[in-house]
């Protein structure tokens, strides 16, 4: 498997500009067939969804396709298929929905590995129901979920348990299917924050055992958006408030108002991107994602050596955190003595963006005793070896090496 980097990096006209792109775990650049499909939604003709002219035809394809694109990148039924305007909103609507049931006496768990959209909402909601939130917490030298944490955290109470996939800062990818496993036999249902782990891994919802799972297509080369998968049968149990007239049919009961149709169509076009950058010999849109993300997690596997090596080879003066054995190819550093806002201003003023802060990982960051800001380098289909050395050698500089 392998991929024509060079013909690939020719799709995103953001590069042109000679920049090399480390922000990707907060948004990938767009290629440009996704911004295509979204101007030729948009311009139309477009109206409403429908089934008499044919603009209502193109609202109603876009819908169609956009939940069958999903469908099969995320292994769920097209009915499945929720959309929303961010992973964060997705949550917080569904911390609402489920809460509907909760009564005192329950309890969720929570992981301090998560991005806070996938902790607040939940906290939120339990201090409203009067429920208890227990944790699974971080083993500090591993940077791996304390598994032992979550079985004392586990019990018959449990009504839901809250992780992620993958941590957008540490790259940490817990053992999703074990918990995932032992919180089904506590009868507890599972909400998994997909967001970074979709932007570099083949998704399978069922076997990653998630009764509901989120992702961002903005994180893997599509437009600002979420998306949420589940089982139909499952989304059927659910009753979220909506406005009497608009459907009560699963999944459209989730999404409140009209679509934006020319979103939809950029996601769906982000697919299909995805799916053509090594389809191999693949029958199918999902064999050819298959074949395509394999590929592409081999050439981010290679540069995220490449990057380790040189920060390693820079000595102490870098601490690398990310540590967990099974992990992204995204990287969280601290520099001694040095504040990582001055190195991001310094790797910017040499094209380089790659981006400091704590990133939404408010739990992670205190768990670890990390400093804030620190700096996070998360590679993304495009890069190059090239941005790699860039990378490197701006972090070089700035340490006056």
């Amino acid at each position: 498997m392998a991929i024509d980097l060079n013909a690939l990096r020719a799709h995103f006209p953001a590069l042109d500009d000679g920049l090399a792109f480390f922000d990707g775990p907060g948004g990938t650049q767009t290629p440009r067939p996704v911004a295509d499909a979204i101007a030729a939604t948009l311009t139309g003709p477009l109206s409403n969804r429908g089934v008499v002219s044919r603009s209502e035809l193109n609202a109603e394809r876009a819908v169609t396709d956009f939940r069958a694109a999903y469908a099969d990148l995320l292994q769920v039924p097209a009915e499945g298929v929720v959309h929303g305007r961010s992973a964060t909103q997705l949550t917080y609507d569904f911390s609402r929905h489920l809460a509907k049931d909760w009564r005192a006496g329950d309890e969720i768990v929570l992981s301090r590995l998560d991005h806070d959209s996938n902790v607040r909402p939940w906290i939120q909601a339990a201090v409203r129901a009067g429920v208890t939130v227990r944790w699974i917490e971080i083993d500090g030298d591993s940077t791996e979920l304390d598994l032992d944490s979550f079985e004392r955290a586990l019990s018959p109470r449990t009504r839901l348990v809250a992780v992620t996939a993958a941590s957008n800062v540490l790259g940490t990818k817990p053992p999703l299917r074990r918990i995932a496993d032992r919180a089904h036999e506590a009868g507890a249902l599972v909400y998994v924050d997909g967001v970074h782990y979709s932007a570099h891994h083949l998704v399978d919802v069922p076997a990653l055992g998630a009764d509901l799972f989120v992702c961002s297509p903005y994180k893997f080369l599509g437009p600002h958006c979420g998306v949420l998968a589940a089982a139909p049968e499952l989304l059927e149990t659910i009753h979220p408030d909506k406005l009497e007239p608009s459907p009560d049919t699963v999944p459209e009961r989730f999404e409140f108002g009209t679509l934006p149709y020319e979103i939809l169509a950029g996601a769906t076009a982000a697919v299909d991107f995805l799916a053509a950058i090594d389809p191999g010999t693949g029958a199918t849109r999902r064999e050819r994602l298959a074949h395509a993300l394999g590929s592409l997690h081999e050439h981010e596997r290679a540069l995220r050596t490449r990057l380790e090596d040189g920060l390693r080879a820079l000595g102490d003066a870098v601490t690398l955190h990310s540590k967990a054995a099974d992990r992204t190819p995204t990287l969280l550093m601290t520099i001694e003595g040095r504040d990582a806002l001055d190195a991001q201003v310094h790797l910017a003023a040499r094209d380089v963006v790659a981006p400091a802060g704590s990133f939404y990982a408010y739990e992670t960051f205190a768990a670890l005793k990390l400093e804030s800001p620190a700096l996070r380098a998360g590679l993304a289909p495009y890069n190059s070896a090239d941005d790699v050395d860039r990378f490197l050698e701006g972090l070089s500089s700035f340490l006056g090496l």
